[in-house]
């Protein structure tokens, strides 16, 4: 079947496989939580692009290794790229002083073509003074920090919430202007428990969801 096929009615399926109704109700809800297929009421079940990035917030997330994992092709576009003092706000959550300098790097990340990630990166200029923007469009970023500096996301702490696109940012994604999406402020930390990144990252919210395993006691 290709992208925008309706799917066959379930009982349909059943003949089709010879499989009880639980088997493809089952495998239907995979389909879907993997962004294969989506349903619309009243209308039925139809093929979409599987260009949706999941995450499990209980793994370490890099957006490269995440989508190589899902089979896909991971692409990242350096927008800009700026050497700049820091503002009052990026400062107190860096923990930085008001005349420090700091690398801000603003990246598209897509997988198989599709825009998925409006990614903001702000890096203290005095730590990775090396991290020019042809070394970005040469390796990930978090490979620079591991294997130029020897700074390995220890730990990341993360605060998500529910924004709007700007007209800059929905042109990028490829959506309408003042679309929902999914907000991520992330803090990464090394062994040393010293800032290393703070990153915001707008997500598609239609191509984009996280999941999290838990165990109640």
């Amino acid at each position: 079947m290709k992208i925008g096929d309706r799917l066959p009615s379930e009982r349909q399926l059943c003949e089709d496989y010879g499989v009880s109704r639980t088997t493809v109700r089952n495998a239907i809800a995979d389909l879907e939580l993997n962004g294969y297929i989506k349903r619309i009421q009243g209308k039925g079940t139809f093929v979409q692009n599987p260009a949706i990035l999941r995450h499990n917030l209980s793994d370490y997330y890099s957006f490269t290794e995440q989508t190589k994992k899902m089979g896909k092709v991971p692409r990242t576009d350096i927008l800009e790229y700026h050497i700049e003092r820091v503002n009052s706000l990026v400062a107190e959550r860096m923990s930085l002083e008001d005349e420090d300098l700091i690398i801000r790097i603003v990246r598209l990340r897509s997988s198989n073509d599709v825009p998925l990630l409006f990614e903001t990166t702000f890096i203290k200029y005095d730590d990775f003074p090396e991290i020019t923007k042809p070394l970005l469009e040469e390796l990930p970023l978090y490979e620079i920090f591991e294997k130029k500096y020897g700074r390995k996301i220890y730990r990341v702490n993360e605060i998500f919430s529910v924004s709007s696109l700007n007209k800059y940012q929905a042109d990028t994604l490829k959506v309408r202007n003042g679309d929902p999406c999914l907000k991520i402020n992330r803090l990464s930390y090394d062994k040393e428990d010293k800032i290393i990144e703070f990153t915001v990252s707008l997500a598609r919210g239609d191509k984009f969801n996280y999941q999290t395993t838990y165990f109640p006691k």
